[in-house]
């Protein structure tokens, strides 16, 4: 939970909070794959800062633990996922195969569904990846969609502090792209979800 007096996007979600909720519910083996993810993300992340000048590894961190507190999520690929959703695009190392053999297939397909090319400068092809991006959400299982929101949820909780150049860009493209995909659903977790992120939308928007 946010501490009394810190900045929300000054939290992190830290292993030793990570071992002490998890064990006694899903037990020490699925607990230690979720730690052996976290540490692979650190790794991954280790020299990237957020615009705020916060380590980028508190964002995946703050996903699983919108996961864990908000979505009452305990399904330990879920968790992982959430953990490394922006690792295969931000390494230049890390594959698939090394996902799958460390966590498994459907770790691999949720990541794999959840990485966009990244190196691409503004323009007509971005225009296109992006595009493409959101059509192949739209085709992925709910698991995956359900983490991008939380990821698009974390991010609006951030843009009070810098995150975005382009703020509004982002605002605009979560009501247009993102929302719709928890509008058309009937998991609680999207509806949730989808309050949330209209919440920080108008919180923003004023």
């Amino acid at each position: 939970m946010l501490e009394e007096g810190s900045k929300y996007n000054q939290t992190f979600l830290g292993e030793t909070e990570i071992s002490n909720r998890l064990t006694p519910e899903i037990g020490s083996i699925d607990v230690n794959r979720i730690l052996s993810a976290y540490t692979l993300a650190k790794d991954v992340h280790q020299y990237q800062r957020r615009n705020d000048g916060t380590p980028y590894f508190w964002h995946p961190t703050r996903v699983a633990r919108i996961m864990i507190d908000e979505l009452s999520c305990r399904d330990a690929d879920l968790l992982i996922a959430a953990l490394l959703h922006d690792t295969l695009e931000d390494s230049d190392i890390l594959n698939a195969e090394v996902l799958t053999y460390n966590f498994g297939e459907y770790v691999t397909f949720l990541v794999e569904s959840l990485t966009k090319e990244i190196r691409v400068d503004n323009g007509p092809l971005r225009e296109q990846i992006d595009r493409d991006y959101v059509e192949r959400l739209k085709k992925a299982p709910e698991d995956c969609r359900v983490i991008k929101l939380c990821d698009r949820l974390d991010n609006l909780r951030c843009l009070g502090f810098n995150l975005k150049r382009n703020p509004f860009k982002y605002v605009q493209e979560t009501s247009e792209h993102y929302l719709p995909m928890a509008e058309t659903s009937n998991d609680p977790r999207m509806k949730y979800l989808l309050s949330e992120i209209r919440k920080e939308r108008n919180k923003f928007l004023g």
